[in-house]
């Protein structure tokens, strides 16, 4: 036996080669994006003994494998989808942002014109191009409300369609990882090329949502989304899908699918551009979308109730300038049945009170044990309610109308006492005439005693017992009981009194005033009569403007408004910081993941000038075994 040199020299060409070849992929793919740079392990071959003494026979690679860090690459998947939904939030918010601030600016613009129309129709009251041009403000208004509204619902439509499209990716690359999960079972997670193109569908995967990766014995791996929905297990893929709102169809949800069995996902646990894109359209553009209904309905029941406490042009109670805030086309989308009743009961609502209403949501739900309960989705707080009839009263300025059947035990309802309003806005009134600028005079009576006084709220001709050009007069008990009687302007009681009231409201005779003080025997007359040149009721309306009469005496009509553009603003300004900080730790985590896996050009090329001396080397050992051959051979001859 002897040491055989050839066979040492081919060993360590074809081992040096093979170096060669692996250091040259990785300068080739140094731009490749997911390409994870590879290493060769060489090792030396048996040794093999002469005499007492062992020699090497040679090398051979024994591996060639990926640099990959499994701790570093899921912290870049981390990374990844918290920029993604950082990026996504900022660039929807923005977006509402600008809405608000471009298109936006016209609603208190708007407003606040026609608030100066009707000053000066206070002015000049019998002007009718005054009043004509206080109509076309009030119209301006109405269709800048509504043309917020469509932009706001325009936000909704383009948001559900990047839902559907990502949910249509998603269910590309989990089919794609199912294919590479049987190739590599079939592999045992030998091929490099592979188990890169996977690492970079995970890691585009985790854009969309959060990732958890599990790996399995069979070279396979798992794919969980949010922590609690199965994409891939093993060469099966499951399927993401859409299906219509609950209770409201234009607000899809997202579900899993495997087999005949599908689940609904709760989107706040997804994170990534997908918990994003759901929590942009739940909780800011939903709320704005109600706060402008609130607005709208704030400025419809303003002047429609400031309408009927005047008299317009013809001498007649001013009728509404606005559509009612309860017509069925300001009240569209109030009401969402759970597809889950059981119950055939429809609900409606009925807006009683709109400087209660806060354009907050609601979830209305009956349970035998506990009867119906309302429960704030803003801020919690649970509210059991009566039902009265066909009616249940809420404190929240709405009351809701039960119809249609029975309901039953679980049942549940969301309610959202604005929502439609802005879209439903018009202007109903045609003839200018029609603005009730006059109003009636109130006198109290010199005997009064104590500090009572009265609060018009409204006038309605219809009733028996109320005349234009007439005078209406109230003698009040304040004491308990209360009551009251009436008197014409000739002295004559109207009807037979005394009539009790309760609480501190009267609506008699067409007239509805609030009493606040206190004293006994106080009479207070009202005075019909018309005058063209009269402008008190336009005053007031006017004055209205700086009255906090939103959000139980909180707010301004503009307020609302400039309340709900303050907060998007705020919460973009949040976004943009989230995303600086975000971007930053991805960034880190990324530089990680390439000062391991990376290519760096100048230690590969230093490593190619190591393997080509190497090889080198090699080849020159052959042709030293070649000399001595042929020196072994002229030797004997």
């Amino acid at each position: 036996m002897s040491i055989d040199l050839l066979n040492i020299a081919r060993t360590g060409v074809q081992a040096s080669q093979a170096q060669l070849g692996v250091t040259s992929n990785n300068i080739a793919n140094a731009n490749t994006e997911g390409y994870n740079r590879q290493v060769a392990t060489q090792s030396s071959l048996e040794s093999q003994r002469l005499g007492n003494n062992f020699y090497g026979t040679g090398t051979y690679v024994s591996d060639v494998k990926r640099v990959y860090n499994e701790f570093a690459a899921r912290e870049l998947r981390i990374g990844q989808t918290s920029m993604s939904a950082a990026e996504t939030s900022y660039s929807k918010l923005s977006e509402l942002d600008q809405i608000y601030s471009q298109i936006g600016k016209m609603v208190p613009e708007n407003l606040n014109n026609f608030f100066a129309s009707i000053n000066s129709v206070a002015d000049l009251p019998t002007d009718l191009g005054i009043r004509t041009n206080s109509l076309s403000s009030a119209q301006q208004l109405a269709a800048g409300l509504n043309q917020m509204q469509s932009q706001l619902d325009g936000q909704v439509k383009q948001t559900n369609s990047q839902i559907e499209s990502i949910t249509t990716r998603i269910n590309e690359i989990s089919k794609e990882l199912g294919n590479i999960n049987l190739e590599l079972m079939k592999s045992q997670d030998q091929d490099s090329q592979v188990l890169d193109k996977q690492d970079a569908l995970i890691l585009e995967l985790s854009q969309y949502a959060q990732v958890n990766v599990i790996p399995l014995d069979t070279g396979a791996k798992s794919i969980m989304l949010g922590g609690s929905v199965m994409l891939v297990s093993g060469e099966v893929s499951m399927s993401m899908g859409i299906s219509t709102g609950d209770p409201y169809p234009n607000e899809p949800r997202i579900n899993a699918s495997i087999g005949d069995k599908t689940l609904n996902i709760d989107p706040s646990k997804l994170g990534g551009q997908l918990g994003a894109l759901f929590s942009f359209r739940d909780d800011t553009l939903l709320p704005a979308s109600t706060e402008l209904g609130q607005l709208a309905l704030g400025i419809a029941d303003t002047f429609n109730e400031m309408q009927s406490k005047g008299f317009d042009l013809n001498g007649d109670v001013g009728s509404d300038i606005f559509r009612d805030i309860n017509d069925p086309l300001m009240a569209s989308g109030r009401v969402g049945s759970n597809s889950t009743n059981s119950g055939t009961a429809a609900m409606s609502v009925n807006i009683d009170d709109v400087g209660a209403l806060s354009g907050s949501t609601y979830q209305l739900s009956f349970t035998t044990a506990n009867g119906y309960q309302l429960t704030d989705n803003q801020t919690g707080k649970v509210s059991n309610l009566t039902l009265s009839g066909t009616q249940l009263t809420s404190s929240a300025g709405f009351s809701i109308n039960v119809a249609g059947g029975p309901i039953a035990d679980g049942d549940k309802f969301e309610i959202r006492p604005t929502a439609g309003a802005a879209a439903g806005l018009k202007v109903v009134m045609t003839d200018p005439k029609g603005i009730a600028a006059a109003g009636p005079t109130l006198t109290s009576a010199s005997t009064n005693l104590g500090n009572t006084s009265v609060s018009l709220n409204s006038m309605d001709s219809t009733v028996a017992g109320f005349q234009v050009g007439s005078t209406i007069t109230f003698k009040l008990d304040t004491t308990t009981p209360t009551t009251y009687q009436a008197f014409n302007a000739a002295g004559t009681e109207i009807g037979t009194g005394p009539y009790s009231y309760s609480g501190n409201n009267i609506n008699a005779f067409g007239m509805d005033f609030d009493i606040t003080g206190s004293g006994t025997s106080n009479s207070f007359t009202f005075d019909l009569a018309f005058a063209e040149g009269n402008n008190s009721n336009a005053v007031e309306m006017a004055k209205l403007s700086d009255v906090k009469l939103m959000n139980n005496g909180t707010g301004t009509l503009t307020s609302v408004f400039e309340n709900t553009k303050l907060d998007i603003g705020s919460q973009t300004k949040s976004a943009e910081v989230r995303v600086g900080s975000a971007t930053a730790i991805y960034q880190q985590a990324s530089t990680r993941v390439q000062s391991e896996s990376g290519v760096n050009l100048d230690e590969e090329a230093a490593n190619l000038l190591r393997f080509q001396q190497s090889y080198q080397a090699a080849a020159r050992i052959m042709t030293t075994a070649q000399t001595i051959f042929d020196t072994l051979l002229s030797s004997v001859r």
